[in-house]
């Protein structure tokens, strides 16, 4: 688990900065006989072996033995579980994702962290071990017959997982950063809640790669976002990642993706709390873009949730919710008209005084 201690150093007396965060490591690490066919999955091997990790060679391509006797119990396993995978025939056939990106492809399925609003609820099939593709190299080849004719064709990397929360373990991103820095008409997109950039601020991304921190009100993100780091540690991280290489930064272009969006009581002061430190952080200029999410759910991902968390304090009350149907006749649970509308205002305001030069991407 990584510490929520707010253990504050200071490099300067205009910038203090929160200790970085622990790395994730799990209790158990399986490598299939077929990752180990693939020279990304015998890296990881090396890399996890590194680490004196529990390692267990299967002698089949299935995993098993995450079953507990409870829901509970089966998430608990699952989650400290990292699995290296050869990913499935259907993981080479990218889906569009708007508004978040042109497609989508996965380095992994699962996440290290214990939101719990986890979005994931609901979208992936069985315990939510964390499955790590060894054959990633050919996905990344596969980017290439799907790049859209007169125009930057965007790739989103984390719908089913948090990349950097396992990095030191898989060296997935660095090789995505690497692949995608060489291309000149497609680029990178990822989300994360961790910190541990540092090893990544020199590749040779060339500008092609968005890094996102998902952020939020600080009292939100200790009570409902178990595992992860926090608010100032990842806004420090962002820091890094934009200032230029001569200050010792990665130079890339960065993002923030505000998610999920709720109106807790004081929620305005509560978000101005991570505005002023994120604003007193990105006192430069740089490459900035906000996507601004508001919390929903659906009554499938609320049951899962609610066996993986049972004594949540999350808010998923249909009654003071509307209800936004699909064209597939699903249904989520949306706050209401009158309720978005202060939200948007209040964040639109916030974003434009602070930050006139970012660009905000969509609110949903």
């Amino acid at each position: 688990m990584l510490t929520d201690d707010l253990q504050i150093t200071t490099t300067n007396l205009s910038h203090p900065v929160e200790k970085p965060g622990k790395l994730w490591l799990p209790e158990r690490v399986l490598f299939t006989p077929g990752a180990l066919e693939e020279p990304f999955g015998k890296a990881i091997l090396e890399r996890v072996s590194n680490l004196n990790l529990p390692v267990e060679l299967l002698k089949t391509n299935r995993i098993t033995g995450l079953r507990g006797a409870t829901e509970r119990e089966t998430y608990k396993i699952a989650k400290n579980t990292l699995a290296i995978v050869q990913a499935p025939p259907s993981a080479f056939k990218f889906r569009p994702i708007p508004p978040s990106a042109d497609f989508q492809f996965n380095v992994a399925e699962g996440c290290p962290a214990h939101c719990q609003y986890c979005y994931l609820a609901g979208s992936l099939q069985g315990p939510p071990a964390i499955r790590v593709f060894a054959n990633l190299p050919l996905i990344l080849q596969q980017t290439v017959n799907y790049r859209l004719s007169g125009k930057v064709t965007s790739f989103e990397a984390s719908c089913y997982t948090d990349p950097l929360g396992i990095e030191h373990l898989t060296g997935s991103l660095a090789q995505a950063i690497s692949f995608f820095g060489k291309q000149s008409d497609c680029h990178l997109r990822f989300t994360t809640k961790f910190d541990a950039v540092d090893p990544l601020l020199h590749l040779e991304h060339n500008g092609h790669t968005r890094w996102r921190l998902s952020l939020n009100a600080p009292i939100i993100s200790r009570r409902l976002e178990g595992g992860t780091t926090t608010i100032g540690q990842r806004i420090t991280a962002l820091r890094k990642l934009a200032l230029p290489r001569a200050q010792g930064g990665g130079a890339y272009p960065i993002g923030v993706v505000l998610a999920p969006i709720m109106p807790i009581e004081g929620w305005q002061s509560a978000y101005t709390e991570m505005f002023d430190q994120l604003q007193q952080q990105l006192d430069f200029d740089t490459d900035l873009t906000f996507e601004l999410i508001t919390h929903r759910f659906t009554p499938g991902s609320k049951e899962v949730l609610l066996g993986w968390y049972p004594n949540t304090k999350l808010e998923m009350d249909e009654e003071t919710r509307s209800v936004k149907r699909n064209k597939f006749g699903g249904s989520k649970y949306v706050y209401t008209n009158e309720m978005m509308a202060q939200l948007k205002s209040f964040f639109y305001r916030e974003i434009g005084t602070r930050f006139p030069k970012a660009k905000i991407l969509y609110w949903t």
